[in-house]
C-alpha cells in the first residue's frame, strides 16, 4: 500500500485527529464545559474542585477525596456526584448537616447551576465552565488573592488596652472591592481614623485604595493638614483626580479625635455616615458631611464638622458592604435596616465586630456579600 492509502486508512480509523491539529484537538478541549464546585468562603476560599465520573467525599479528615480543616465538618460529612447529567449532594450523616441553598439536605438532593453547597463554614459555588475559561478565573483569583493580601498586610494591629480601643473586621467578597481603613495616634492628644471605598472591583480599585492608605498612614503630608478633616480630605481631592486613576473616585470617612477636648472632628466625602453610640445604646447618632465623592471635580472645597464624644461611646466607621445584602425573600437592605444593629447589647465574650456580622449573616441570603465587608469599631474611656 502506498503512502498516500496508508494515511488514508488511519484518517478513517479516526486515530490521526491529534497528529494532524493537535491545536484544534485542545481548542475542542479547552471548549468543553466541566462542573466544578468553587469555594467561596471559608480557609480554602478561592479553591476549585472539579466534579468528575466518580463522587466526590468532603470529610474532616483522610481518606475523604476533599478534607476541610473546619471543626464543623464531620469525619465523613457528604458526597456529590454527577448523576444523568445533575449534581447530586448525599448527606453521610454528619453532625452539623450538609445545606443546599440554606436548606438541610435529608438524604440526597439536587445542587442546582449557580447554587450553593455548604459544609461546616465552607460554602461552594457549583458552576459549570470551559476550560479555557476557568484557568483565567483562577489566574484573576490568584491576582484578588495576592492584592486582598497586601491591603490586609497594611491594616494596623488591634488596640486593646488605652483610652483608645480600636477593633475590626475585613471580609473581601469574590470580587474585591476597594475597600480601606486605618488609624494612627499624631500626637499625645489627637488620633486619626478613617475608611475609604473606591468605585469599582478588582485588582485596580485594590492599587488605588492602596496608594490612598499609603499617604495616610505614612504622614506624608504636613501634620496640620492631616489634623483637620476639611484640609486632609479636599488634599486628597487634588492628588487622586479620576482622569488620573483609571476614571476611578472614592468615598471616605475622615475623624479626629481630640482626648483633651473629648471632640471629634470629621469629614465625609460621598460617603454614608459612621454613627457614634453613647454608653446607655440608646440612639445612633449619625456623623456626616454635604461633600462630593473624591476625584471626580478638582478644586472641590469640603467641609467638615465637630461633635462632642460622651466617655464609654463607640464609633461604628463601615463600608456600604455591610449593610447592601439582600435577604432570603429577596428585599434589598437600606443602611436603615442596619442600624438598629448598632444599638443591641454587647455580648460578652464576643468582639462587637464579630457581633455584628454574625448579625448581618442572620439577615442575609445564602451565599458571599456583594461587596467587601469593611468595618472599624473605635471605643473611647
Amino acid at each position: 500500500m502506498n503512502d498516500a492509502g496508508r494515511g488514508n486508512d488511519d484518517w478513517n480509523s479516526g486515530k490521526t485527529t491529534l497528529v494532524v491539529a493537535p491545536q484544534q484537538g485542545r481548542e475542542q478541549l479547552l471548549e468543553e464545559r466541566v462542573s466544578y464546585l468553587v469555594v467561596i468562603e471559608g480557609l480554602d476560599r478561592g479553591h476549585v474542585y472539579p466534579i468528575g465520573d466518580r463522587p466526590l467525599t468532603f470529610g474532616r479528615v483522610a481518606p475523604a477525596d476533599i478534607v476541610l480543616q473546619d471543626a464543623e465538618v464531620s469525619r465523613r460529612h457528604c458526597t456529590v456526584e454527577l448523576e444523568l447529567g445533575e449534581v447530586r449532594v448525599t448527606d453521610l450523616g454528619s453532625t452539623n448537616g450538609t445545606f443546599v441553598d440554606g436548606a438541610r439536605v435529608s438524604g440526597s438532593a439536587t445542587l442546582p447551576e449557580g447554587g450553593y453547597l455548604q459544609v461546616g463554614a465552607h460554602v461552594l459555588k457549583y458552576e459549570r465552565r470551559g476550560v479555557r475559561e476557568m484557568e483565567q478565573t483562577q489566574q484573576l483569583d490568584r491576582s484578588l488573592e495576592r492584592a486582598s493580601q497586601y491591603i490586609r498586610s497594611l491594616l494596623p494591629a488591634p488596640l486593646t488596652q488605652g483610652p483608645i480601643r480600636t477593633e475590626w473586621l475585613l471580609l473581601p467578597s469574590a470580587r474585591l472591592g476597594g475597600d480601606a481603613f486605618g488609624y494612627r495616634a499624631l500626637d499625645d492628644d489627637r488620633f486619626a481614623m478613617y475608611l475609604l471605598d473606591v468605585s469599582g472591583h478588582g485588582p485596580d480599585a485594590a492599587m488605588l485604595a492602596v496608594a490612598v492608605m499609603n499617604v495616610l498612614r505614612q504622614g506624608t503630608l504636613p501634620k496640620e493638614e492631616f489634623a483637620d478633616p476639611a484640609r486632609l480630605v479636599t488634599k486628597l481631592n487634588e492628588m487622586f483626580q479620576m482622569e488620573e486613576h483609571g476614571s476611578m473616585f472614592f468615598t471616605i470617612w475622615y475623624g479626629i479625635f481630640s482626648r483633651s477636648s473629648r471632640t471629634l472632628s470629621f469629614c465625609s466625602a460621598g460617603h454614608h455616615p459612621a454613627y457614634l453610640v453613647p454608653h446607655g445604646r440608646k440612639y445612633a447618632q449619625p456623623l456626616r458631611t454635604p461633600n462630593l465623592v473624591v476625584g471626580m471635580l478638582p478644586e472641590t472645597t469640603f467641609v467638615a464638622d465637630t461633635v462632642h464624644v460622651e466617655p464609654r461611646s463607640t464609633l461604628y466607621i463601615f463600608s456600604d458592604g455591610v449593610f447592601e445584602i439582600v435577604t432570603p425573600e429577596g428585599r434589598r437592605w437600606e443602611l436603615d435596616d442596619f442600624v438598629p444593629l448598632l444599638n443591641a447589647p454587647v455580648v460578652p465574650g464576643l468582639r462587637e465586630s464579630e457581633r455584628l456580622h454574625q448579625g448581618v449573616q442572620r439577615a442575609a441570603r445564602r451565599g458571599p456579600f456583594d461587596d467587601d465587608f469593611s468595618l472599624l469599631v473605635v471605643a473611647f474611656d
